[in-house]
């Protein structure tokens, strides 16, 4: 077993920065920052682990991996055929699996006082290389030129199709997605994740490398969050502008808009209902409907809905219940998905999967892949996909610019249009 070192009172910046720096020597490296986002469900500024001891497919994720022991790692969104029969096929943009998980070498945990642990086999070692000062050093390429994998008028085509089908009752609502696609050489991934974090000071932010494969993602919003046995799904659905002045305007619109209310509210019954299959009876609450919440550049509508998980309930079980999350699909679920996946042009991968953490006590926190950019080294492309929920009161047009709205944070970082290097 690990042991613990504990150290003294830490800043959060130059922590992350100092990770960053220790990242790039690193093949198995995880990062998870709120970076400074206050709130009453999470109890850590930020984690981070290093070197893999093992690392788990979706067979031993399947077969109890999960269950206990520190693991980070990543749900694919292709994990959804393990519990349904689902039809696949768009191209893929990367080579994900559907799910990987590393049990690391190195686990540290920053408390919202700066209170850091740092839990290794050789604690004392792990600390001192934590704490050295920052060196400078040079900044590599962080330009990605993304395109659009299909024009403006090909998505509103598409929106108008799932529009129809929503007439024709098939479904309610279907979040659909669009990608932008990059290739490239060489990255500064750290200085890039850098980058985006700032650009968007997102409450679920990481920066994951699996090998080959890295994930820096600037979600706002928590797919699941396990402590004991109660469960939290905070669904995200409703998103604006947020303003530098008379912002509380814009808060108040939000949640008057009929469109974006109807939204929340069916992933919100989605989401009961998912609970309800871990729950242990009565015990699915919904602990609040439509707050809203402002972050760096835009304001997001969430809700939080609450359960109890029966007695044997294993994380799996949990996962299996409520993967994928129903922000990210439509409801009914498997309905949406199959619509989702017959218009949409590539495979979704990781995104709209979850990135998290299990601690050695079984509790864990899982966020939602969006706002993120996915890279596969081996192949040299990156991906960043966006969505938005479709329902019967869309405008294809006023869709399409959500869409936009929700990726300019990241295609202005990828494109070098922040200046804060």
């Amino acid at each position: 077993l690990m042991s613990t070192a504990s150290a003294h009172k830490v800043d959060p910046i130059f922590l992350e920065n100092r990770l960053l720096e220790l990242s790039s020597s690193r093949s198995f490296f995880a990062l998870y920052t709120s970076q400074g986002y206050a709130s009453k469900w999470g109890e850590y500024e930020l984690l981070f682990a290093w070197g893999a001891k093992a690392v788990f497919d979706t067979t031993a994720v399947k077969n109890g991996a999960l269950e206990s022991g520190w693991r980070f790692g990543f749900l694919g969104y292709e994990l959804r055929h393990e519990f349904e029969r689902l039809s696949k096929g768009n191209p893929a943009i990367g080579q994900w699996p559907e799910a990987q998980f590393f049990e690391p070498e190195v686990v540290g945990t920053l408390d919202r006082e700066g209170n850091l642990m740092v839990y290794a086999d050789e604690p004392g070692e792990a600390l001192a290389l934590v704490l050295a000062p920052e060196k400078s050093r040079k900044v590599g390429n962080t330009t990605l030129d993304f395109h659009p994998v299909e024009t403006c008028e090909s998505y509103l085509d598409a929106v108008r199709k799932l529009q129809e089908h929503i007439k024709r009752g098939d479904i309610y609502e279907v979040n659909y997605c669009t990608a932008f696609k990059a290739e490239y050489e060489s990255l500064d991934t750290a200085q890039l994740f850098r980058q985006m974090a700032q650009a968007t000071k997102a409450p679920f932010s990481a920066f994951v490398k699996m090998d080959q494969l890295e994930l820096l993602c600037t979600s706002p919003e928590r797919y699941i969050l396990k402590k004991g046995d109660q469960l939290w799904s905070q669904p995200i659905k409703g998103t604006n502008r947020r303003l530098a002045e008379n912002n509380h305007v814009q808060e108040r619109l939000l949640v008057a808009d009929e469109k974006e209310r109807a939204e929340n509210v069916m992933i919100v019954d989605l989401v009961r209902n998912d609970l309800s299959r871990v729950a242990a009876k009565g015990t699915v609450q919904v602990e609040e409907l439509f707050g809203v919440y402002p972050f760096k550049n835009v304001n997001q509508m969430i809700s939080t809905v609450t359960c109890k998980t029966r007695a044997e309930t294993s994380n799996w079980d949990i996962i299996k219940a409520t993967f994928p999350m129903g922000s990210m699909t439509g409801a009914p679920k498997i309905s949406a998905m199959e619509l989702a996946e017959r218009y949409e042009k590539t495979e979704r991968g990781i995104y709209s999967g979850a990135l998290g953490y299990i601690m050695p006590n079984g509790d864990f926190d899982f966020n939602v892949v969006i706002r993120s950019i996915a890279l596969d080294a081996k192949q040299g492309v990156a991906s960043a996909h966006v969505g938005g929920a479709i329902t019967l009161l869309s405008i294809p047009e006023r869709e399409y610019e959500e869409c936009l709205l929700k990726a300019e944070s990241l295609l202005q970082s990828a494109a070098g249009s922040s200046s804060n290097q």
